[in-house]
């Protein structure tokens, strides 16, 4: 379920943070499940309570749970959480080909970067 890399430069919470949000957007998890309590997914992961605190006090905070007082944490409804998060990925997908004609760099090269990106055994 969650995979964490030890040897990662990112923070343990950051990294249970994107894992749990990669498996809200890919509908692994359902709108409205139940996630494992802080203790039960410290438990699981081998990490102390508090980092997996900190992860699930960010994903409320981002709207991808939701807390009901003494029941636990709550997925919310993905189709909405994905629709931003799409539209936030497309707005940046924007921004970098626009540094990038800044730059001076034509369309074909801009294309055939993405297509290298995409396709990386071709390249």
């Amino acid at each position: 379920m969650i995979l964490i890399d030890n040897n990662s430069s990112k923070a343990l919470y950051e990294q249970i943070y994107e894992e749990i949000t990669r498996l809200i957007l890919s509908k692994a998890l359902k709108p409205d499940e139940k996630l494992p309590s802080v203790r039960e997914m410290a438990a699981m992961v081998k990490i102390n309570p508090n980092t997996i605190q900190k992860a699930y006090k960010s994903l409320e905070e981002d709207n991808y749970i939701y807390t009901v007082k003494g029941k636990g944490n709550f997925v919310r409804n993905s189709e909405e959480l994905r629709n931003t998060h799409m539209k936030n990925m497309e707005d940046r997908l924007k921004e970098t080909i626009k540094s990038l004609k800044n730059l001076g760099l034509k369309d074909d090269y801009i294309i055939e970067l993405v297509e290298k990106i995409l396709n990386p055994s071709k390249g």
